[in-house]
């Protein structure tokens, strides 16, 4: 995984870049399609309540950041739209952000809309750039609009099977989700929990992992309770990702506090509410 040398953590409130020279593959021009307002004006739902990706019209859409606090402002609602559908710390998800990207000013998220420096790994489909990283022009994922880049990380994370112990920690606990990104190979940087934690507290970005567990955030479900018959072999990190619910949700709501289910056994797996 990329590790941002383009800044440091400054003592005071802001990142500073770092003068460190790195080759890519990009070229010159700038492009053409800037938007200067929040990437989310008015969320749009599925069926399902989840909030849906905007149209992918094939055109690069750019949002320049001046600042770390245009950035978290830029990117908090998403964060925490995120965090609501896959259970990852808004905290975590701003930190790494900020952390991978730059805060939105690097080479690589300027020209790919990529701000966690996810490369493209086998599988990989999509649209890509080549920049150099640990070794010279590695490829890097590429995305038409920044919230995909956001989607991407959510899907990345919870689809592999590398992470999914960080899916039984609480989703407000964003010190153990920073070492445990570490401990699972995320970063090589030693200090890279370090700096994510020290991004988050010097920011308070906690407060938005708060507003989630505290009200919820924007999600729509039907009018019945969805409950879920627990077959051999689900465990509560399965289910969550089955129903897109964060896993402190399902224990909140089933008044668990481990991670111990039964064959058998009926958990709601989402309340009677309507949208917000």
């Amino acid at each position: 995984m990329i590790q941002k040398v383009l800044f440091c953590i400054a003592l005071g409130v802001t990142l500073v870049g770092c003068k460190i020279k790195k080759r890519t593959t990009y070229g010159n021009n700038t492009p053409k399609e800037q938007v200067t307002s929040k990437p989310v004006k008015q969320p749009v739902y599925d069926d399902n309540g989840y909030y849906s990706l905007p149209e992918d019209t094939g055109k690069f859409v750019a949002f320049p950041i001046n600042s770390v606090a245009e950035y978290i402002d830029t990117f908090s609602e998403v964060a925490q739209m995120e965090m609501k559908a896959y259970g990852i710390p808004a905290s975590i998800t701003l930190a790494q952000g900020l952390l991978e990207s730059g805060f939105g000013k690097g080479a690589l998220a300027m020209k790919t809309n990529n701000h966690f420096g996810i490369k493209c790994h086998k599988g990989w489909e999509g649209d890509r750039a080549y920049h150099d990283d640990d070794e010279a022009g590695e490829c890097f994922r590429k995305y038409n609009h920044p919230m995909y880049s956001f989607r991407d990380h959510s899907i990345f994370l919870s689809g592999r099977s590398r992470y999914a112990f960080l899916f039984e920690l609480d989703n407000d606990d964003y010190k153990r989700w920073a070492k445990g990104l570490k401990q699972a190979g995320y970063a090589t940087d030693k200090r890279y929990p370090q700096k994510l934690i020290s991004l988050i507290e010097q920011h308070k970005l906690y407060r938005y992992d708060r507003g989630v567990i505290r009200e919820g955030y924007g999600q729509v479900v039907t009018a019945e309770p969805l409950t879920h018959t627990v077959s051999a072999g689900e465990t509560l990190y399965s289910i969550s990702r089955k129903y897109k619910v964060a896993i402190e949700d399902l224990r909140r709501l089933n008044g668990i506090s481990g991670s111990t289910i039964s064959v058998g056994q009926e958990l709601l797996v989402a309340a009677a509410r309507t949208n917000k």
